[in-house]
């Protein structure tokens, strides 16, 4: 097995590359289609076949671009929402390649649709721990399902399981259930209404108020 990262120094942005390399299927969790050429590059010089394209989440649910620039990898389009151009996974679901199994989780809070991806003792979460630290939502869109799918979801995992972010934060991409319970700045030790109120005050405001 193989698992590679790609990492965006400008946005912070983070890809996966997961392969079963006996059997030459690869799945990739948020891709950017600004790094085909790259991402085109290893698969073909690992010999893999991209068995699917698996989005935790995404900003604009109107842009086609990404998608349809996505779908030049020739492997299905799996994220939250169902857009046009894409499948829609249910909580629960397990999509397979080579050997391997991931587990899709409904994670919603960072967007409104967002899955988290269970493989081995790892999960692949997107931007649902990094609250302020993705340039595209830098605050919850949906702050009470965000502090579900963390409490009631991504902590009840047994300790040791392993968290990829989608963003990295002070250079860390990888954590464990362990630490993010202890530490957290948002979550560890406080009760869901002081959660719900620190969320509130990362939104942007107006003269009038909160938008």
């Amino acid at each position: 097995m193989d698992c590679q990262i790609l990492h965006d120094a400008r946005s912070g942005e983070m890809s996966y590359l997961l392969a079963d390399t006996a059997a030459r299927q690869a799945v990739l969790i948020d891709p950017r289609s600004r790094d085909l050429p790259v991402l085109q590059a290893l698969l073909s010089e690992r010999e893999l076949q991209l068995r699917w394209v698996l989005r935790t989440h995404h900003h604009d649910p109107d842009d086609r671009t990404e998608r349809d620039s996505l779908s030049c990898l020739g492997a299905p389009l799996v994220q939250g929402d169902g857009a046009a151009g894409t499948l829609r996974a249910a909580h629960g679901e397990v999509l397979c390649f080579g050997q391997e199994q991931l587990r899709v989780l409904s994670t919603p809070g960072h967007t409104l649709d967002c899955l988290s991806f269970a493989w081995r003792d790892r999960l692949f979460c997107g931007g649902l721990l990094a609250v302020d630290a993705c340039p595209h939502q830098p605050y919850p869109a949906a702050p009470e399902a965000l502090w579900d799918s963390v409490t009631q979801g991504v902590f009840l995992l047994p300790l040791d399981t392993l968290l990829f972010a989608g963003h990295e934060r002070r250079a860390r991409a990888v954590s464990t259930v362990l630490e993010q319970r202890l530490w957290h700045p948002l979550f560890a030790g406080l009760s869901r209404d002081s959660f719900l109120a620190r969320a509130a005050a990362l939104q942007p405001t107006t003269a009038h108020g909160a938008e």
